[in-house]
């Protein structure tokens, strides 16, 4: 382990079947107006809705609702909520759903008392809060982000065509209780869920990926990869295993809640060109990562082949013998190209609606990042794109 570092994770799991029950212990640490987050309405077909507002009235809650956030929250919804949350006098933000719905809570949560611009304060100048946040809690109906259990937020701001993360250094952003139970993520359609399966992924290979190798997270990764891996093609054929749902779910929780990166540079590029294309074209996070992942990791293999023959061997089971380190790592990546196929994952920005005629904007879209094996010049963004198409 290289480097010296603090560790620190505030956030509450309550995990299972009758993990939302965890409100109980929970809605009393707080004030009486919760300020109620969700997406476009599935928690009230799917019934998590009338649960959770039973629990909130059974502590004696004052319900207000933020509901319509969508899958890349737009900076004008992040105004919207803000609003909102200042006309509730909120105590508690309770976000109900995925990654976005919790993404957005923790954007509100640092802007209600704020009196600059957010997007300018937390997206352009990545400044910390300088003022009061509110408390958040997720109970969560898909997984993918790991923003259950970080500080994590991503807003999109379609007039910019930019789509930009801040990983917020401050504790009180993370969420102080997150509730994961892996019944309600069983209605999620298929392709939510599986383009939710590469967020995972691809959220430990950029942490795996680095120039700082051969640590303790290096080898927990691996763990968390084959399980991955094996989880998902069970649950692409029955969405509803319990056991395979409840793996990735973890798994999912584990991926980004910082543990993982501990003692390691991180290379995030592929975030960086999937944020990119999502800015452009609104297209499902997961499936902008899936699409421009092969050409990326092919292009940096040779300046980290001896990381990229370990992941040959390690998670994907390549045998080395008689072959050259090349051959070992093509043979990972192809196994890998192979699973993302089966999985039914996207591979191509084209289709997700980028042309050739966007290049330009995605390649000026993309922010270059430090910390991998090779950083990028703008002229490799344009070729990995111009491969992904």
């Amino acid at each position: 382990m290289l480097g010296n570092f603090t560790y620190c994770n505030p956030t509450k799991l309550y995990f299972g079947k009758d993990a939302l029950n965890g409100l109980n212990a929970e809605l009393p640490k707080y004030g009486k107006n919760v300020l109620l987050v969700y997406g476009g309405g599935s928690i009230k077909k799917n019934g998590i809705y009338d649960k959770v507002v039973a629990l909130l009235k059974a502590n004696g809650k004052e319900i207000y609702e933020d509901a319509g956030v969508m899958p890349n929250p737009t900076v004008e919804k992040l105004y919207e909520g803000v609003e909102r949350a200042r006309k509730a006098n909120a105590d508690l933000i309770l976000a109900v759903g995925g990654g976005s719905v919790c993404d957005y809570a923790k954007a509100v949560s640092v802007s209600v008392h704020c009196d600059e611009d957010p997007w300018e304060k937390y997206f352009i100048r990545f400044e910390e809060p300088s003022c009061e946040t509110l408390p958040v809690g997720c109970v969560l109906t898909m997984v993918g982000t790991g923003s259950e259990m970080n500080g994590g937020s991503v807003i999109t701001n379609h007039k910019a065509k930019l789509k930009i993360g801040h990983v917020f250094a401050y504790e009180k952003i993370f969420p102080r209780f997150s509730i994961l139970n892996p019944e309600f993520t069983y209605t999620l359609p298929r392709y939510q869920m599986i383009a939710g399966f590469y967020d995972i992924m691809s959220h430990i290979l950029e942490q795996y990926f680095s120039g700082t190798d051969d640590n303790t997270s290096d080898y927990i990764m691996e763990g968390l990869l084959r399980s991955l891996i094996h989880s998902a093609l069970v649950a692409s054929e029955n969405p509803t295993d319990y056991e395979a749902r409840s793996n990735i779910m973890w798994t999912a929780t584990w991926a980004l809640n910082t543990l993982i990166a501990k003692g390691k540079d991180t290379d995030w590029e592929v975030h960086m060109l999937g944020q990119a294309v999502g800015a452009i074209t609104d297209a499902t996070h997961g499936m902008t990562l899936a699409a421009v992942s092969m050409p990326y990791y092919r292009m940096i293999m040779p300046y980290g082949l001896p990381k990229f023959k370990r992941y040959a061997i390690n998670v994907w089971g390549i045998d080395p013998a008689g072959k050259t380190d090349e051959k070992i790592a093509e043979e990972g990546l192809a196994a890998m190209e192979d699973w993302m196929k089966k999985l039914g994952l996207v591979m191509n920005i084209s289709d997700l609606g980028a042309n050739e005629g966007m290049l330009d904007d995605l390649t000026e879209a993309t922010l270059i990042m430090q910390g991998g094996y090779k950083v990028l010049t703008k002229e490799d963004v344009r070729a990995i794109f111009k491969a992904s198409l």
